[in-house]
């Protein structure tokens, strides 16, 4: 065994480099130093490197096993570290962990590169490649070698020297600029706090509300004050209930310009450097724009589909919400206020109590955290079989997370399950799911996965556990399904397994499962009064059932500009010109008749998902991935929303990761195409 001493008052191993004696070998967090990273690292790519010059220099004839397959299965310390390292940094990081990603992130980039553009290694891959229908391949294999092999093209191996070098520096730049843009964001969204210190500027704000403003203001130092910030539940019941209108205009303004704000923490720079490079790469790579790159490798194929999409989607949602702008419009006028963006929320909240006498507050009572995550498993568990006990002993990369074993219903191990769901200054805002192992086979024996949901759910106070609001209870249901995608993998090849699908398809597992949430059988599960244990009312669920397409076209609208905006810095071919990134977007906006009291969901500057998180010239996913989520429910609907054959099918293609062509994978399922008409009909457009 590989054995690596650092010393700081003992000499230690490294964790990275020991078997993980610990419940179905999760990571020994506690144990593991931020100095333990960087060693890791480097004896992952040094691991890694002898074991694709172990290919490369194997005097037999390139086969599948001895070449597609070995590179398959090399890099293990590599994605031991990477699984780690990288969900810490999102979920708990610090500035000696930024620093530190902005050290290895390039020197990954580089390493990657080194394989991808291995000019001998690639002579093996394409001569299997060539080979591959006179042999006795099955589907899977098939699938390797080609996504194996068109990694390699689209990485540019087949460039001359000059352009291959170009590329190389590139990646590392975009590497730097990519971890540094996220940073940023981070930091800019907790360096704001709105400190109120009159009780009467807290007027309308529901009592949970204003307890965990006092809360964080205690924390911060500031007692008998009340604290607000730009994290989701701090942000969104303030512009909700908020009866002050100018602190509305305030945070509403704060919320908008993350990364904005001509400090240490400014983004626009960043992102015109990003787009510039992504420009140049393409173009070496033979594309026009990056849109025309990234989207080559996806279920829509190119621009053009991707925005008459978008195209016919916005259409009916701005319609949509200028009908909901004169509805609440009306209420307003009472006030007499002419709605701005910063007022939306507070006047659909009120309309929604007039049209439907329907108050969050009245809800949030039934949807206690941990009641709505065993809603969530048991939902799991009907459809698909898997059973969940707490490890209580599991280490822990937070003191909030918790850790679950995974079973199906013979008691063998699915996988494990860690969850994180509060915000803190050391994770980044939104919600997500990571591998920390994903599944595979080694040396015969299948390596089940490690997973984890983030979330920033609305914290406990010292009289209340986490109350949930309809939002954050469909986000829980959202992720939790691309925790199934990666818990119930069965492929053979790390690189086919899980959520290594097209970009466009990974978000139809999460946002299937969302629509099991406020089923009426669903909810009598789990929704219970945390104090009496009393199960919904009929009343409250038809409430929730009636506003299921209450404030659609403002959603889906913010939404889809978003979107759109991602299309439009990812099809130029130039930024020649573009010096104002805020002017560049608001010609975009104005172009496509954007109404001025509603923004595009994520602005440039802290638009993390396109140029940090892996979504560029692909947001306009999720509304892709609710296309075929509607229609693929529509099926459970007319079976029977836990029919065990419909499940059964179901469970087929989350299983099979992208061992199958995703778009074969949901016909296989429907047993057709896809269908537009549902999802508008979900979204209230249609």
């Amino acid at each position: 065994m590989t054995m690596f001493a650092c010393s700081e008052k003992n000499e230690r191993e490294n964790p990275f480099f020991a078997e993980w004696d610990t419940p179905e070998g999760v990571p020994p967090f506690e144990s593991i130093l931020n100095s333990d990273y960087k060693p890791a690292f480097e004896e992952g790519f040094k691991q890694q490197n002898a074991e694709v010059d172990q290919i490369v220099n194997n005097s037999e004839e390139p086969t599948f096993e001895n070449t597609l397959a070995a590179l398959d299965g090399s890099g293990e310390l590599l994605d031991k570290v990477c699984g780690v390292f990288f969900n810490v940094c999102e979920s708990d990081g610090n500035d000696s962990l930024d620093a530190l990603q902005e050290e290895i992130r390039p020197m990954l980039s580089e390493h990657q590169d080194n394989i991808f553009m291995n000019a001998k290694l690639f002579e093996r891959v394409d001569a299997v490649y060539k080979n591959r229908e006179n042999q006795n391949y099955d589907s899977e294999q098939l699938r390797l070698i080609e996504e194996i092999h068109r990694t390699f093209v689209r990485n540019g191996v087949a460039l001359p020297a000059d352009k291959q070098a170009r590329i190389r520096q590139i990646n590392k730049e975009l590497a730097v600029l990519e971890t540094r843009f996220g940073n940023n964001l981070r930091n800019d969204l907790n360096g704001f706090k709105l400190v109120i210190e009159d009780e009467n500027d807290l007027a309308g704000l529901p009592e949970g509300v204003r307890e965990a403003a006092a809360a964080a203001a205690r924390a911060d130092g500031n007692n008998g004050k009340w604290q607000f910030g730009l994290a989701v539940p701090s942000y969104g019941p303030f512009m909700k209930y908020c009866e002050n209108r100018e602190l509305r205009r305030q945070m509403y303004e704060a919320y908008h310009n993350k990364g904005n704000n001509n400090n240490d923490n400014d983004n626009k720079q960043i992102c015109i450097d990003i787009i510039r490079l992504r420009i140049e790469k393409a173009k070496l790579l033979g594309y026009n724009t990056p849109a025309e790159m990234i989207l080559d490798d996806t279920m829509a194929k190119t621009p053009e589909a991707v925005n008459s999409f978008l195209a016919e989607i916005f259409k009916a949602a701005n319609e949509k919400a200028k009908i909901e702008l004169g509805e609440m419009q009306v209420i307003a006028d009472r006030d007499s206020v002419t709605i701005e963006a910063y007022d939306w929320d507070f006047y659909a909240e009120k309309l929604r109590q007039e049209k439907y006498a329907l108050d969050e507050n009245e809800i949030r009572p039934y949807f206690k955290m941990e009641n709505v995550r065993q809603g969530v498993f048991d939902v799991a568990s009907r459809l698909y079989g898997v059973n969940f006990e707490k490890i209580n002993d599991a280490p822990l990369f937070n003191p909030e997370a918790e850790c679950f074993r995974v079973t199906d219903n013979n008691g063998a191990l699915v996988g494990v399950f860690y969850c994180d769901y509060f915000p803190r200054a050391s994770k980044r805002g939104g919600a997500w799911m990571e591998n920390i192992r994903g599944q595979y086979w080694k040396n015969g024996m299948e390596v089940r996965p490690v997973v984890v949901n983030i979330g920033n759910f609305t914290r406990p106070t010292e009289t209340t556990p986490s109350l949930l609001n309809v939002d954050e209870v469909e986000t829980m249901f959202h992720e939790f399904g691309h925790a199934l995608h990666g818990l119930l993998a069965k492929s053979r090849y790390k690189t086919l397994s899980g959520t290594n699908v097209a970009r466009d398809f990974v978000e139809l597992p999460s946002q299937i499962n969302e629509n099991w949430a406020f089923k009426p059988e669903v909810l009598a599960m789990y929704a219970k009064h945390y104090k009496t244990g009393e199960i919904i009312p009929d009343s409250l669920v038809q409430k929730i059932l009636a506003t299921s397409t209450f404030n659609q076209g403002f959603m889906t609208t913010e939404l889809c500009a978003a979107s759109i905006l991602d299309m439009c810095w990812h099809n130029l071919s130039s930024v020649d010109g573009i010096t104002d990134v805020y002017a560049f977007e608001n010609e975009q906006m104005n172009a496509i008749g954007l109404i001025p009291q509603i923004s595009a969901r994520y602005r440039t500057t802290y638009f993390n998902h396109i140029w940090g998180g892996g979504y560029a010239a692909g947001y306009y996913s999720y509304l892709w991935a609710e296309v075929l989520d509607k229609d693929a429910f529509a099926v459970f609907e007319r079976n029977g929303i836990f029919d065990p054959a419909t499940a059964a099918a179901f469970k087929v293609l989350l299983s099979s990761g992208n061992t199958v062509d995703p778009m074969q994978l949901f016909r296989n399922f429907k047993g057709g195409d896809p269908d537009i008409e549902p999802m508008l009909r979900g979204r209230g457009l249609k």
